[in-house]
């Protein structure tokens, strides 16, 4: 009999929540960046080994916090969502920096999402701590509220991932898979592209720019030529913005766009041609949705990129606006 079930990643921001979904799928389905905060809406990780016989369905969430502002307060409630749905929880801590007030308060918060959570508990960053400093980060974790047991990892160099995914895999019910084994994510094509140039506007902004700006994928046309030329706006709330994201004669968009290019070829398996516009659009995280609002136009002819073909072939479709 397979196993297959969905669990939820909680952890301060910026513990590495998206990088650990990345390497336990073997494929990047995350944005990561060094930014708190980088993960604005569940995303669904597929990890699925036939050979083993499971599926691991892992929702990295945004970092619980406090909500700040209402687009903070829709991602607090969007965890709180899915740890509820969730047939068990993987919370995420730094080991670099140990157990603090923040860890202990998402633990209690896991036990209230759902009554007998089962809730393992990763101690990541193990590759940048010594064993003297990561004993005693083991043993508080051990003590947070509601832990079952606790792994040591480092989602970056994938020391311990081969025992924690086999333990995880252990825990999920048993049942038909959820998803088909060949998907890594549910997210859109438009979601996924959309992502890929943020996380540039994360990696080449400071200070209030990176948490002010969205992006929105507006079109994707597949040439004859193979060329696939994306159109997208990345929107700001003020005009300051604007100029700081655009940069003296185009400097800072052009880097981002550059830099964009690249991922964005990775992801469709094609040369792609960038047109990125900015655009002012104030107090957007007050409005709903977040993302989708324009209409994205898909053209696809014969002979485009396999990789292209399979992230794509499900939206040749406009979004209502």
């Amino acid at each position: 009999m397979s196993r297959a079930g969905f669990i939820g990643l909680a952890g301060r921001p910026n513990v590495g929540k998206s990088t650990l979904v990345n390497a336990i799928v073997g494929s990047r389905v995350a944005i990561v960046s060094m930014r708190p905060q980088t993960t604005r809406r569940a995303i669904r990780g597929i990890a699925t080994d036939t050979a083993a016989g499971r599926q691991l369905v892992l929702v990295d969430l945004p970092g619980v916090q406090k909500p700040r502002d209402v687009l903070t307060e829709r991602m607090q409630g969007r965890v709180e969502r899915e740890l509820a749905d969730s047939d068990l929880a993987l919370l995420v801590v730094n080991g670099e920096q140990g157990i603090g007030p923040g860890d202990r308060f998402i633990a209690r918060a896991l036990l209230a999402a759902k009554a007998g959570l089962p809730t393992i508990c990763a101690v990541n960053k193990v590759d940048r701590t010594g064993p003297n400093e990561l004993v005693p980060v083991l043993a508080e974790a051990a003590e947070l509220e509601g832990v079952d047991e606790v792994f040591p990892i480092s989602a970056r160099s994938g020391e311990g991932l081969e025992a924690l995914v086999a333990r995880l895999g252990e825990l999920v019910p048993e049942g038909p898979y959820l998803y088909p084994p060949e998907d890594h994510s549910d997210q859109s094509g438009e979601t996924m592209l959309a992502e890929l140039i943020r996380e540039q506007v994360l990696n080449r902004t400071r200070e209030e720019i990176p948490h002010s700006v969205e992006v929105d994928v507006k079109e994707v046309t597949p040439r004859e030529d193979g060329l696939v030329v994306v159109s997208a706006e990345a929107w700001v709330e003020t005009e300051s913005q604007k100029r700081i994201l655009i940069g003296k004669g185009g400097r800072k968009v052009g880097e981002i766009g550059t830099a964009a290019r690249g991922s964005l070829e990775a992801e469709l398996g094609a040369k792609v041609h960038l047109e990125l516009r900015i655009r002012v659009r104030s107090h957007w995280r007050r409005q709903l949705p977040v993302r989708g609002t324009g209409n994205l136009s898909i053209r696809r002819f014969e002979g485009i990129p396999t990789a292209f073909s399979q992230r794509w072939h499900t939206i040749d479709r406009c979004s209502p606006s």
